[in-house]
């Protein structure tokens, strides 16, 4: 018997356990019998707090968009798992745990990263972030190997006339390809805005809704667009990929990469930094903030809820000045963290250096007025930032503060837009507009998605300088500072015990609420995760991270099981 008729049988046999083994007997026997996980919830007080919890199962839509995903060949490239070392977990989160694969058959842990882990991509990018990444991934990551998936996408291939509709709006011409997409006699409007290319995005939302073409600031010139519209398998594949890691709660608001406080930077302009920063823009940047960065780059039409940032315009939203324009501190700081809720993402991968020279690149070249081309204005040269305002150590939150809160809410009239229960739908929330004429809408406050950060003195940091360029004013000289403080807790409060994706109340006894509340209980990590019953776990091994290990005898008492 040869070496080769030896190794030919040995290959077949192990490709056919393998294929046994992992294509068909997860089908019936699967792997993972716990559900589970330790998550991070936010207290009644705002703290952030790991707890032994349960994970959910996929609803029907998340069941399609997984279903999609197998069918695409996603998996080929993406790994699902998290391995228990420090690399990993810096770059991205925490381990995975047995319980978070109960509804999962066949297992997608994957072993080939050709693309990046996705087990914790859940809300780390916004849906429209991925609707432009699905048409074209290099419009977002000029690296990307990964191939447009504009099959997902409806693309009606005869183009659709932009025409007035006589109320002193632009519409879309009436043929089937657009009264397929649209109820042009309904009264709810859904308004779209065009690239320079004149690709138009239109969401799933938009169907039974009547269009409007905004174009406030000349985003397109044609007369006629291309449509791209979204289907339900991408809707579907969409909400499957933003399940993914949140059976473990808030945890991204404990990234320790991610998270950055800083208030000045001091960095003189340079030439050749300027130069470097340039081409980090090219690379990172222009796809949503356009090459002359007014927002228009090839992937906003699919931001459609929130308009990327116009560097042109020098109106930035996060900063800790007096004056509008922000410190370099502040720069770095929403470049490194990211907009939570929004297509920008945070780049604490990014090295420093691309970071910082980035900054450089966007005040020198692009925070310009050009309006006069013989005489541009610097706005960072002629209006340069003030000294950072100060943020003292926030007050102990009490129950007390937490009620003045709810006051000040009222006093200020936060409800008007935010609406009663703070999830956006205030009465005055549908007329509001930015200062570039798009519409925006007031934060949902109960989903825990804060664009200038998740903790108290983030939110103090808004209400103190509000959010240049939107209808957030500032209550720096209208509101005293310990009204400032209450306020920013209740805020944190709306939040409290909240699915961060799908926004539900999570199911937690009064008791553990209670136990949780304690502002002395230390739960910052999984390993001292607070059991409901009051029990700490004591180690990894009980949760069994990551290993097939099941609950402990301790967990099952603390439950009376």
């Amino acid at each position: 018997m040869s070496a080769r008729f030896v190794t030919l049988v040995a290959g077949i046999f192990c490709f056919f356990a393998a294929l046994i083994t992992q294509g068909f007997l997860p089908f019936f026997e699967p792997s993972a019998r716990t559900n589970r996980v330790t998550a991070v919830v936010r207290t009644d007080f705002g703290q952030l707090k790991w707890m032994m919890t349960q994970a959910t199962d996929y609803t029907p839509l998340q069941k399609l968009g997984r279903d999609v995903y197998l069918r695409e060949g996603c998996w080929y490239c993406h790994s699902q798992y998290v391995r228990p070392v420090t690399g990993e977990t810096r770059r991205w989160g925490p381990v995975t745990e047995s319980g978070e694969f109960a509804y999962d058959v066949p297992h997608l842990f994957g072993t080939r990263r050709i693309g990046p882990d996705l087990m914790r991509v859940g809300l780390k990018f916004s849906d429209e972030w991925h609707l432009a990444h699905f048409w074209n991934p290099r419009m977002l990551s000029p690296d990307s190997i990964m191939a447009p998936y504009r099959g997902l996408f409806d693309t009606p291939e005869q183009p659709v006339k932009i025409v007035d509709d006589g109320a002193g709006n632009r519409t879309l011409e009436r043929t089937p390809v657009s009264e397929g997409l649209f109820d042009f006699a309904s009264k709810e409007q859904i308004k779209l805005t065009p690239n320079a290319d004149g690709l138009l995005f239109v969401p799933m939302q938009a169907r039974g809704k009547a269009p409007v073409i905004v174009i406030p600031n000349e985003e397109y010139k044609g007369d006629a667009v291309k449509i791209a519209a979204e289907t339900k398998d991408l809707e579907g594949l969409i909400a499957y990929i933003q399940k993914l890691g949140m059976d473990r709660g808030k945890w991204r608001d404990l990234f320790e990469p991610q998270q950055l406080e800083v208030t000045e930077v001091t960095f003189p302009r340079s030439s050749e930094w300027i130069a470097h920063g340039r081409e980090v823009y090219e690379r990172r940047c222009l796809g949503c903030h356009g090459v002359n960065g007014d927002g228009n780059g090839p992937a906003a039409t699919f931001l459609y809820k929130q308009r990327p940032r116009s560097f042109a315009a020098a109106v930035f939203k996060f900063r800790l000045t007096k004056e509008p324009l922000p410190t370099d501190g502040d720069l770095l700081r929403t470049i490194t963290r990211g907009v939570r809720g929004t297509a920008m993402p945070a780049w604490y991968e990014l090295p420093l250096t691309d970071r910082l020279a980035v900054i450089q690149y966007i005040k020198y070249e692009l925070a310009v007025d050009r309006s006069d081309p013989a005489e541009p204005y610097a706005f960072f040269i002629e209006e340069p930032p003030g000294p950072p305002l100060y943020i003292g150590k926030p007050p102990t939150v009490s129950q007390a503060i937490l009620e003045r809160g709810k006051e000040v809410w009222k006093i200020a009239k936060c409800w008007e837009c935010h609406g009663q229960g703070g999830k956006g739908d205030g009465q005055k929330a549908a007329g509001l507009k930015d200062d570039l004429g798009f519409s925006i809408l007031p934060a949902d406050l109960t989903s825990g998605q804060f664009k200038s950060g998740s903790a108290v003195e983030d939110i103090f940091r808004t209400m103190t300088t509000g959010l240049s360029g939107t209808p957030m004013p500032s209550y720096r000289d209208s509101l005293p500072e310990e009204d400032r403080w209450a306020l920013s807790y209740y805020v944190l409060a709306l939040s409290a015990y909240k699915d961060p994706l799908a926004g539900a109340p999570l199911a937690i006894a009064d008791k553990d609420r209670a136990a949780l509340n304690e502002l002395t209980l230390e739960a910052g990590s999984p390993d001292k995760a607070y059991v409901p019953g009051g029990v700490p776990a004591q180690n990894t091994s009980e949760l069994g991270e990551g290993n097939g290990g099941s609950v402990t005898e301790k967990q099952n008492a603390a439950e009376g099981g």
